[in-house]
């Protein structure tokens, strides 16, 4: 029985088949998830979990090399958009699109993970990466 890490069967096993560059969405109540994209929902309620939540237990165990945000997020929900910025650090990545780019983007992604998180244009466009454990005999 798993004890430890992504406890929800259906997220631990999105991110399982998840390699480099792939791409999910984590995203607010409110996103409109497009017909046959593989779906996680976690939303329990309004607010929970929130976005901040379910992306500090994924970074924990999942590496990331980009973060791509819409430009209204940083326009109307500023604070959230740094939330989310800290969540991942200096060393990833950021980018900005507009909102109907990343509605358009949610068709192609491997998954879509939905939150109960009420906070306008609350959506992350995350793009795995090759994370610190690869082994590389020479440095260009």
């Amino acid at each position: 029985m798993l004890e430890v890490g992504l406890l929800n069967r259906e997220l631990s096993a999105l991110m399982a088949r998840l390699g480099h560059m792939d791409e999910i969405i984590v995203c607010d109540a409110g996103f409109p998830i497009p017909e046959g994209v593989r779906t996680v929902d976690l939303c329990l309620a309004k607010g929970e979990p929130s976005l901040i939540r379910v992306l500090e237990e994924i970074s924990k165990y999942f590496s990331v090399e980009k973060i791509i945000l819409a430009n209204e997020m940083l326009a109307v929900s500023p604070t959230m958009a740094e939330k989310v910025k800290a969540v991942f650090g200096s060393n990833v990545a950021f980018d900005t699109i507009g909102h109907s780019e990343l509605k358009k983007r949610s068709a192609i992604v491997k998954g879509i993970i939905r939150t109960g998180e009420f906070t306008a244009f609350s959506n992350v466009l995350i793009v795995s990466g090759s994370g610190n454990r690869w082994y590389v005999e020479k440095k260009e």
